[in-house]
């Protein structure tokens, strides 16, 4: 991970949806049990996951106790703050008050004593940069957290940031964007700022919620995101994107892979990118991820192929 110590695998395990308190425990306790297996050593959090907020870190904390208590120094488990957790000003955004208060409430959650990396998990308009990296370095100098990073910012933000940081001493570890073939605003000077500063980077919503799957390519499923209007809006499944998604399928069954393991291997073709963070609501999603590293590498053609595709 940039100019640290710390090494991610390829494949992360995201929480935010199936595994709060409207699944069932069981399918998420042997979903992270298997991606654990596979190599999966990262399991990445955030106060507000759920639904309900919070209850994906109870879960999670409860899988901690239940498996994964004797692996603890294997794991990098990681947690933000930055949207709306509990009603009233100091619940939700970066200010020092409620970062603080929130990485203790995620701690209290999961029973932990520390998480690996605490992000600001947005940049906060309204409170100085200087206060909110202040906070991450006070709960990384607490010992809160062993790392300090941050998400969804942009390359000037970032940039700002990172200096901060550094003048503070806990320089920035990571940077969580948004990245994905249909996606791609991290190109626009983000990845170089993440260079230039020597910050890692992991990337969220590798599929695009399920897009850049096999499973919109001919309709919309009764248990998929967009029917269930959980992350995916129906709206933007429209027939230009699916035809995309088609071609983008040959594309993939060229290479002996499915869609969704091209997908996940894409955003890895950047070295600037250590991880492609997954979700997962059944094992086989997770199984189907790890195997995406059977074939990472793409030729000049296929690379040119997935452009034509997205015009």
């Amino acid at each position: 991970m940039g100019a640290s110590g710390v090494r991610l695998p390829a494949i992360s395990l995201g929480l935010w949806h199936n595994f709060g308190d409207v699944d069932v425990f069981q399918n998420g306790r042997t979903i992270a049990r298997r991606a654990f297996d596979l190599g999966i050593t990262h399991f990445d959090l955030a106060n507000n996951y759920g639904p309900s907020p919070g209850s994906a870190e109870e879960n999670f904390g409860a899988l901690m106790k239940k498996d994964f208590h004797p692996f603890r120094d294997e794991m990098i488990i990681s947690s933000k703050a930055g949207y709306l957790m509990w009603p009233g000003p100091y619940g939700e955004w970066g200010s020092r008050k409620y970062l603080v208060a929130s990485c203790d409430q995620s701690l209290r959650r999961m029973g932990l004593q520390y998480v690996d990396i605490f992000y600001s998990h947005r940049f906060d308009p309204d409170t100085p940069l200087e206060e909110t990296m202040g906070a991450l370095d006070f709960i990384v100098r607490s010992g809160r957290a062993l790392y300090a990073g941050i998400s969804s910012y942009d390359a000037q933000q970032t940039s700002k940031a990172a200096a901060i940081l550094r003048d503070l001493g806990t320089p920035c570890l990571i940077h969580q964007p948004k990245y994905n073939m249909f996606d791609r605003w991290i190109e626009n000077g983000l990845t170089d700022t993440l260079t230039k500063e020597k910050i890692g980077c992991i990337v969220f919503s590798p599929l695009a919620q399920g897009l850049l799957t096999n499973k919109y390519l001919n309709g919309i499923p009764e248990d998929s995101r967009a029917a269930k209007h959980t992350s995916l809006d129906p709206d933007s499944i429209t027939h230009d994107k699916v035809d995309k998604v088609k071609k983008l399928n040959d594309i993939a069954r060229a290479r002996r892979q499915s869609l969704a393991q091209m997908a996940v291997a894409w955003t890895l073709r950047d070295k600037v990118v250590t991880s492609s963070l997954i979700g997962a609501s059944k094992v086989a999603h997770v199984e189907e991820a790890v195997a995406a590293l059977n074939n990472t590498t793409f030729s000049a053609a296929e690379l040119s192929a997935i452009e034509s595709a997205l015009r």
